[in-house]
């Protein structure tokens, strides 16, 4: 972590932020290490929310950290896939994707990334996409045939990563890989940010959603909670639909290495910064 002067925390952080002494005594447990963190399509979709997650980014990047960031882009691509007249099927909660399908899904995610790296430069943050068509670190094997072109990572380059990392800029990757022909496919973000972490190391894997986290059966949000209550809640459907494939995933990560994995309302000022940078933390933080 480069050192930064007390001014210049000051000169940088929010007005309606994490306070200058939580950020300062934060600053001091980090160490160079990575954090992943995954913002879903669903939160960047708000003109308003796509900004604050940009701002949050940035600062972030003035702060010392160079975060890794994954994207996901669902609701664009239905809307896209709505418009050329092809109806979204899901198999617990991935997308269902067929030649056709893939070709858009191939065409938003990329722009998506493009149009992600452009606000991080105009907010004066250097930044370096990934997408299967450029620097691509993922490699993948089809999930099972029913739903398609949709992969599982198999091998991740993490040497682009680490590159990029060294150039001071912040890797923004699409979740989308190629197999050994070549093929590209779609993959689910959660599931391409926890693979990313676990390959990383990383020190925290943060996944912004559009949910303030997990809640208990009286729909109050659980600051933290170890797989022995997420079993119980997924028994007895607290924890139900696609909250179940995200919250595994989280699970798999935890008990891999990463030290802090945890779900955030995305759709919350500065979600980001208040999860890594204060005493309150934001969502839920998930242990094994």
């Amino acid at each position: 972590m480069s050192k930064i002067t007390g001014e210049e925390i000051k000169k940088i952080l929010p007005f309606k932020g994490p306070s200058f002494e939580e950020v300062k005594n934060y600053l001091e447990k980090y160490n160079d290490e990575y954090i992943v963190i995954k913002c879903g399509g669903s939160v960047l979709v708000d003109q308003s929310l796509f900004d604050n997650f940009i701002n949050d980014i940035s600062i972030l990047n003035k702060l010392g950290f160079i975060p890794i960031i994954v994207h996901g882009g669902g609701k664009r691509i239905s809307i896209k896939l709505n418009e050329a007249g092809i109806k979204s099927n899901f198999i617990n909660g991935l997308r269902v994707t067929d030649k056709k399908s893939i070709n858009i899904v191939e065409e938003v995610l990329n722009n998506f990334n493009k149009e992600i790296t452009d606000a991080l430069k105009n907010n004066d943050c250097d930044s370096q996409g990934i997408t299967n068509k450029q620097n691509n670190i993922l490699f993948v094997k089809q999930e099972n045939k029913e739903l398609g072109f949709v992969g599982a990572p198999k091998e991740i380059n993490q040497s682009i990563i680490e590159q990029i990392v060294k150039e001071k800029k912040v890797p923004v990757i699409a979740p989308l890989g190629l197999n050994k022909d070549n093929q590209v496919f779609n993959i689910n973000a959660d599931t391409a940010a926890g693979a990313i972490a676990k390959k990383l190391n990383a020190r925290r894997l943060i996944i912004m959603s559009d949910v303030e986290g997990v809640l208990d059966n009286n729909r109050r949000l659980i600051s933290e909670i170890n797989s022995n209550r997420i079993n119980e809640l997924i028994k007895n459907e607290t924890i139900s639909g696609g909250m179940i494939p995200k919250i595994n995933n989280c699970l798999d990560v935890a008990s891999n290495g990463v030290k802090g994995v945890c779900i955030i309302d995305g759709r919350l000022n500065h979600s980001i910064l208040f999860e890594l940078l204060s005493d309150k933390g934001s969502g839920t933080l998930i242990r094994l």
